[in-house]
């Protein structure tokens, strides 16, 4: 039962209670009444209306608890994350997260509440909130949260988490795409478009994430973390596979044993052999000579093996 029902019943006699207080307040000090009856009468109705007001307000504040769920500070260590759970190792570890984190330890605790299921008694298991239960969990905080009142299937949990975690907008298209996956997988939804529907986005972007989690895992380690892989990413690998895998799958190799490029770009055009240190293209200033006087452009042609027109012309 909720909170607000409970309180609701347990003030259900409030009126009548309150009148049996008021006369006996009445008994005990009858200097205050008014030594008539019509006195006295006058005296207890007016103590009525202002009772009667009193659980009025009372009734109103009550309506504001109305389906409302309790909050409770649960051990951190009693929870473990939920099947579903769409959370890369890498995101605990942005500095987003720490940001979070702060927040938290700053503020003593969590100020808004994960939502857990009860698996067993003081053991529970997350639909979501993650990142809360985590930074509590090595903050050594006790982690509040809200404990279902009936049990969750499957599908109930997958939605409140998916849509909790796309209202925050803080969702990798990677893990996102994992998320999705495995809907799929274990045959939550019978197909793709039946999936974006139920989860409320287009059947394009659960196909485009869907693509960047659907890459070879060297593929995935080649990057400095999979969090900032992009569909259009994905796209142009996937095509570069269909054409050259094995060439992919090699580069991606080096890549992961190596030292990985700066950027998502950059790891990009390394995946497809695109070469990001081109020579500028020769001068073909006449003016200038070096220093054995041969002309600038005769080396030019010389060094590249040119045998252009232009290169025999101007040789010649």
């Amino acid at each position: 039962m909720g909170i607000g029902k409970r309180l609701s019943s347990s003030t259900a006699d409030l009126a009548a209670a309150l009148t049996t207080c008021a006369v006996g307040r009445n008994e005990e000090d009858k200097t205050v009444l008014a030594r008539t009856a019509p006195g006295q009468l006058l005296a207890i109705h007016s103590g009525m209306v202002a009772l009667q007001t009193e659980l009025e307000v009372l009734k109103d504040r009550l309506k504001g608890f109305d389906g409302s769920m309790i909050t409770r500070d649960l051990d951190p260590r009693s929870i473990r994350p939920t099947r579903w759970a769409n959370r890369h190792e890498a995101s605990f570890a942005t500095p987003a997260f720490a940001g979070l984190k702060a927040s938290i330890e700053l503020a003593g605790g969590n100020s808004q509440p994960i939502l857990v299921l009860e698996n067993s008694p003081g053991q529970f298991e997350i639909v979501f909130g993650h990142r809360r239960h985590r930074a509590c969990l090595e903050l050594g905080l006790p982690v509040l949260a809200v404990v279902a009142a009936q049990p969750l299937g499957d599908m109930e949990v997958f939605l409140s988490m998916d849509r909790e975690n796309r209202e925050r907008a803080d969702l990798s298209p990677y893990e996102q795409g994992l998320s999705y996956a495995a809907a799929l997988d274990e045959k939550l939804f019978p197909s793709l478009r039946r999936l974006a529907e139920a989860v409320g986005v287009s059947h394009t972007w659960v196909r485009k994430s869907m693509l960047v989690a659907q890459l070879p895992a060297a593929v995935v380690q080649a990057f400095s973390t999979p969090l900032e892989i992009q569909p259009k990413h994905a796209e142009e690998i996937a095509a570069e596979l269909e054409r050259d895998r094995v060439g992919v799958i090699r580069r991606a190799e080096k890549l992961r044993l190596g030292a990985k490029p700066q950027t998502a770009a950059q790891t990009v055009r390394a995946l497809l052999h695109r070469k990001t240190d081109e020579p500028a293209s020769p001068s073909l200033s006449l003016g200038t000579t070096v220093p054995n006087g041969i002309n600038s452009l005769d080396q030019d042609c010389g060094a590249y093996g040119t045998t252009s027109v232009l290169c025999r012309a101007v040789s010649g």
